[in-house]
């Protein structure tokens, strides 16, 4: 343990954007307006300064977005409890994954009424998401505790995501989802411009280190592209629902100037996991670079 305070010490004089992260964690910069705070997080992320009056590549264009296309919508949309109301008509029950429950807190949640597999997940933010696969082994008293700690923060103030500032903290459980044998779903997430997809992202060990990371084009074709995480080695084949993962992301970004749709293949069904308005709050860099103008020129930035 004084180990790990020592390592994190060290990490925290050494690395700029991690010490900027641990100060945005622990409130110190919570007087600066969002446009201050995002030129200085792009830059340390990034190495280039934000031009918000011409944004050109992907990257800037999310800061743009955060900052002046503000919907109310958009709120709903990645509310992980009320989002399933909103996309019910648009895609159908049968593509959301089933709820089992929702509570503002951790100790009303009711275990025992719980199948012996399920998550449970905060409906704020990223994060605070556990999957159980054995309601014997759950150790309860811990998953309340960070779920907890969990509810307390708002994602919003890491990365100034505007969507997420006002989301009702909420805890909800859903049905567990197990495509065959895999324990760890693949997902599938999907760049949309104005209702057009243009990218797939997949993402295989979803969540645990040996995280990989691959794009392809909507015909399946493996694309020369990273960014924070390593390609695979072996890249997954196309899907059997790629043609219908593609017209759910259409009717459910149209007339958005960029959205993710994130999605599971589970035995043959699509299932949908949430909406993302800026992949990677728009800081992860691009390898080759020149992929930051191509997906830039891909979004349309609306009128102030």
């Amino acid at each position: 343990m004084i180990s790990n305070v020592i390592k994190k010490v060290k990490r925290y004089v050494t690395d700029p954007i991690f010490r900027f992260n641990v100060n945005s964690m622990i409130g110190l910069y919570n007087k600066l307006s969002d446009e201050k705070y995002l030129k200085k997080q792009f830059m340390l992320n990034t190495g280039q300064k934000l031009d918000l009056t011409n944004p050109i590549g992907f990257n800037a264009k999310m800061q743009w977005l955060k900052l002046y296309n503000r919907q109310d919508i958009y709120t709903t949309m990645v509310d992980k409890y009320s989002v399933k109301s909103y996309l019910t008509p648009i895609i159908g029950k049968e593509h959301i994954a089933g709820l089992l429950g929702a509570w503002t807190d951790p100790d009303d949640i009711e275990f025992a009424k719980l199948p012996d597999k399920f998550v449970l997940k905060t409906t704020h933010g990223c994060g605070g998401m556990f999957i159980c696969r054995d309601k014997k082994k759950l150790d309860f008293l811990s998953v309340k505790k960070q779920l907890k700690k969990a509810l307390k923060r708002n994602y919003y103030n890491s990365c100034r995501e505007w969507p997420y500032k006002n989301v009702k903290p909420r805890i909800i459980a859903e049905e567990y989802l197990q495509d065959g044998d895999s324990k760890i779903l693949n997902v599938y997430k999907v760049f949309c411009f104005s209702g057009v997809p243009y990218l797939i992202q997949t993402i295989q060990n979803d969540k645990t280190r040996d995280e990989t990371i691959d794009y392809f084009d909507t015909k399946w074709n493996l694309l020369k592209l990273k960014q924070n995480f390593p390609n695979s080695k072996v890249p997954l084949k196309r899907p059997k629902t790629l043609d219908e993962i593609l017209e759910l992301s259409k009717a459910c970004s149209r007339d958005i100037p960029f959205v993710r749709t994130d999605w599971y293949e589970v035995n043959g069904n699509v299932i949908f996991s949430e909406f993302t308005f800026f992949s990677d709050a728009g800081l992860a860099k691009f390898y080759p670079s020149k992929w930051d103008i191509v997906l830039g020129n891909m979004i349309n930035l609306p009128d102030r």
